[in-house]
């Protein structure tokens, strides 16, 4: 058994779903940590997880449209860790473009 620590940025479109992070061919991974940080104007975001990689439904998400405050960082830091699997995809989403997400997984293969 293999344990590799990866870090996921992303700086998503406007309004464009965007994937975060896709759990490796024959992997679990255990994440750890999820920041949003807002660099511009008060907004809202989105963060789901999609088992399997499969299309966004309403099951999904860990967060819709939550707010958060101009030039900050979001008081919703996932910190209590979950499981994925192979496959399963970590996708967000934001209301203006200066939105910025960090992933922090461990994964073991």
């Amino acid at each position: 058994m293999t344990v590799t620590y990866v870090t996921k940025q992303s700086n998503p479109s406007a309004t464009t779903e965007t994937t975060l992070y896709t759990v490796p061919t024959v992997s679990v991974s255990k994440i750890v940590t999820i920041t949003v940080c807002n660099q511009g104007v008060a907004g809202s975001f989105r963060i789901s997880r999609s088992v399997g990689g499969g299309a966004t439904v309403a099951k999904d998400y860990l967060f819709y449209d939550a707010p958060i405050a101009a030039s900050g960082t979001a008081p919703y830091v996932i910190t209590t860790p979950f499981f994925t699997n192979t496959a399963d995809k970590i996708k967000v989403y934001a209301s203006h473009a200066n939105m910025s997400f960090q992933l922090d997984a461990q994964e073991t293969t």
